[in-house]
């Protein structure tokens, strides 16, 4: 990878137990020392956000990894194979169609119709806390509110959501960069049962058609051309990942960062006109998704290094929405920080497709936060979830009035 003569970069571990509490002063001593950092074997990581922001739309990278890829990384059970038919890890021109497609349902009005659903369940969510005086962000409004509303959004009744709820949360295990080996069968297990799941309720659906997602995707077609049942339901079991972990991730950061930073707070008490620039700052300072993994299939020069096709690059979002090169003071929370072309979502072809919910769900919750309680303060110590590659949370316990 280097060029004759030049020092090898310094190896990242992100399962470091330091990392996964704090991993910012660790990429700040990697882009010190240079664009590329070691990782797994024949893997790299880029650390600038100049080489981040370029390569996410580089067409020299693919994400489409061989099935050896994906059977080191979960084993060569369900999640692995599952992995192999997302839209996530495939290239164009499979990932050209797919996206066309699935974009048909995902459409802008089907976000901007949630919005005010958002917020009544926010409030209900809320209900409880300002009978106590208290709440735990995590376990009563930053998880379970994505999990509703991807619920609502694939027409999950009512009555099963308390089943779906832990295989969501087992879900995101299948989704680590290196799935340890006590993981694999939870993974495994979710992954199946909600396919098995998601199989039946579209089976209902191709029935008796409603206003829900598993049926806009049934329904969309670009002339002849159609998405397979079993399409459906692997980018469905997809969607319904990407659609709560992440968001999660994002409010429950965003809480604890606004306990940690009572003046933004109160600047945005002050001034709900900078809930949008809020929620993007959310998604700089402390990326839900810290990395994402490209297969280089043709050489590209990374600063001064030359990487050969077949190596990975993991594109680190977390330490590219912290470089000072191109952000102001990037340790510091800034609400109002515009602009703020952070990296947090991807970019180019896998531009993450549930961007505008993301952003909606957390412009109305913290909005719903604001109105609901006049003081809002830290009742304990926030603990990091530790068996994890995304930047979430366990705990943030949270003390309203």
């Amino acid at each position: 990878m280097a060029r004759v003569g030049m020092r090898l970069p310094e190896r990242f571990d992100a399962l470091d137990p330091a990392v996964i509490e704090d991993p910012y002063p660790t990429y700040e001593r990697l882009r010190a020392q240079g664009p590329l950092c070691r990782m797994g074997p024949a893997s790299f990581g880029v650390t600038r956000y100049a080489d981040v922001a370029a390569l996410v739309r580089d067409p020299r990278l693919g994400s489409e990894f061989p099935p050896l890829y994906h059977e080191m990384s979960a084993g060569d059970g369900p999640a692995a194979a599952f992995f192999q038919r997302i839209i996530l890890y495939r290239d164009p021109p499979a990932h050209t169609r797919l996206r066309r497609l699935m974009s048909k349902a995902f459409s802008p009005g089907l976000v901007r119709g949630l919005r005010e659903h958002i917020g009544d369940l926010v409030d209900e969510l809320l209900d409880p806390a300002a009978e106590r005086g208290w709440f735990d962000a995590v376990e009563e409004l930053a998880f379970p509110l994505p999990v509703l509303v991807v619920c609502e959004l694939m027409g999950i009744p009512r009555a099963d959501r308390s089943e779906v709820r832990p295989h969501a949360l087992n879900l995101s295990k299948a989704f680590a960069a290196m799935v340890p080996e006590a993981d694999r069968a939870d993974a495994d297990a979710s992954v199946l049962w909600l396919r098995n799941y998601l199989a039946e309720l579209l089976a209902q659906r191709s029935k008796a058609p409603s206003r829900d997602l598993l049926s806009l995707l049934l329904a969309a077609r670009e002339g002849d051309d159609r998405l397979t049942e079993e399409e459906i339901v692997d980018n469905a079991v997809f969607s319904f990942f990407a659609g709560f972990e992440t968001t999660a991730n994002l409010l429950a950061s965003g809480c604890a960062a606004l306990l940690e930073h009572p003046g933004e707070l109160a600047r945005l008490r002050a001034d709900r006109g900078l809930l949008p620039t809020a929620v993007e700052e959310f998604l700089r300072y402390d990326a839900p998704i810290q990395g994402t993994a490209r297969l280089v299939r043709s050489p590209v020069e990374v600063g001064d290094h030359t990487v050969r096709a077949g190596r990975v690059l993991v594109l680190l979002l977390g330490s590219a929405n912290r470089d000072e090169r191109q952000f102001g003071d990037p340790g510091r929370l800034d609400v109002g920080r515009d602009p703020n072309p952070h990296v947090s979502f991807g970019g180019g072809l896998h531009h993450c497709m549930g961007a505008a919910l993301a952003r909606v769900e957390g412009a109305v919750a913290f909005g719903r936060l604001l109105d609901r309680f006049g003081a809002i303060e830290p009742a304990g110590p926030a603990l990091r979830r530790t068996n994890t590659t995304f930047r979430a949370y366990a705990s943030v316990p949270v003390r309203v009035a």
